[in-house]
């Protein structure tokens, strides 16, 4: 038993949410679901992480009640699943009920991959990619209307929160960055501007899902288009757009980063994790390279070793630079990641060929 581990080991709770430890499952899309409806293999998936001791896990990209929502990206995805239609709320339920049965929580990430997704690809072929630069206010309000239906789906289905992406390029962060929202309307202008579609969308999920789930909220630097990107240049613009989120009702913020301890300003070796923390004063969840000592695009193309980095996760943890500590390819890898750290034992190293099954 590894007694340094205990802090991450120790009970967490968020409005409705009771999590018995503070690893979490971050949100890998796998493209199992054909016609967007998770089966027995998805199900057991996600089970087995939760037998595995994982306190939370946030679901792959769901995609939204929208036709442009999901498609081809830079992945030339298929068969993402989404939260809409009799098929796949029954997958979907079945999901939550052996999650449930194993003691563990989950969360769906309601995704709408924005101007990323391909145009003319499928499930809806005939629709439109949508962005900031390219979206009228009929479009704006259909989305936002989706975001709530399938929050709603989720809430009838028996998950324990929402969980939204609004990082890494798609819709939502695409409004949030300035590099593409240039729109001079009410929708754009300066970073506590931009903010208004993700508030909006926020507010809607508030509404549809009632006041005592919890809404976690993930938000990046990166971008699938630019991994150098930032969304924030200074802390005083990062508090401007992730005050403007808590407002509308964020109570958790996923903070994805391609290396967790990668300092998020000059001055302080501070990470991303902890200067929202610090801004906001709402828990964090922090992700990147636990576990490995790569981060996630280096790990398709160069060698990558497992390492075991918790010391400073802990670390980190007991500075106060956040609340959760979200694996991704540490527990696509293996599913007892969680109960091999606490014994001490040894971990797999990373496969790329993971990320084409389901283990």
């Amino acid at each position: 038993m590894r007694n340094a581990l205990d802090p991450l080991f120790s009970p967490f709770s968020c409005k409705s949410l009771e999590l018995a430890n503070r690893f979490v499952m971050s949100p890998m899309t796998r493209q199992f679901s054909p016609d967007g409806s998770p089966g027995e293999n998805v199900a057991e998936y996600y089970a087995r992480r939760a037998r595995g001791d994982v306190g939370l896990i946030v679901t792959e990209g769901v995609g939204v009640d929208h036709p442009s929502a999901i498609g081809q990206g830079s992945m030339e995805e298929k068969d993402i699943p989404v939260l809409h239609g009799e098929a796949a709320l029954n997958g979907w339920r079945e999901v939550v009920d052996r999650v449930h049965a194993a003691g563990g929580k989950i969360m769906p990430q309601l995704w709408h991959m924005g101007a990323l997704r391909k145009d003319n690809s499928p499930p809806h072929p005939e629709a439109r990619s949508l962005g900031p630069d390219n979206m009228d206010e009929s479009d704006i309000a259909a989305v936002i209307a989706a975001f709530a239906r399938s929050a709603a789906n989720a809430k009838a289905a028996g998950f324990d929160g929402i969980a939204l992406h609004g990082g890494h390029g798609y819709l939502l962060d695409s409004f949030l960055w300035a590099q593409t929202n240039t729109r001079d309307d009410a929708w754009g202008g300066d970073a506590a501007a931009r903010t208004r579609f993700p508030v909006e969308v926020i507010k809607a999920v508030r509404e549809a899902i009632g006041p005592d789930l919890p809404i976690a909220y993930r938000i990046s630097q990166w971008k699938l288009q630019d991994y150098e990107g930032s969304l924030a240049e200074t802390p005083d613009e990062l508090g401007a757009i992730c005050g403007a989120l808590v407002d509308a009702g964020v109570d958790i913020f996923d903070v994805s980063t391609r290396v967790f301890s990668r300092p998020a300003f000059a001055g302080s070796d501070m990470g991303l994790a902890g200067w929202i923390r610090k801004l906001t004063g709402l828990p964090t969840m922090t992700v990147g390279g636990i576990g490995f000592d790569k981060e996630l695009a280096a790990s398709f193309t160069q060698p990558t070793a497992a390492v075991d980095n918790l010391a400073e996760v802990v670390r980190r943890f007991q500075a106060g630079e956040f609340d959760l500590v979200a694996l991704g390819r540490a527990l696509l890898m293996d599913a007892e990641w969680v109960v091999k750290a606490r014994e001490g034992e040894p971990f797999k190293p990373f496969d790329i060929s993971a990320y084409s099954r389901l283990d």
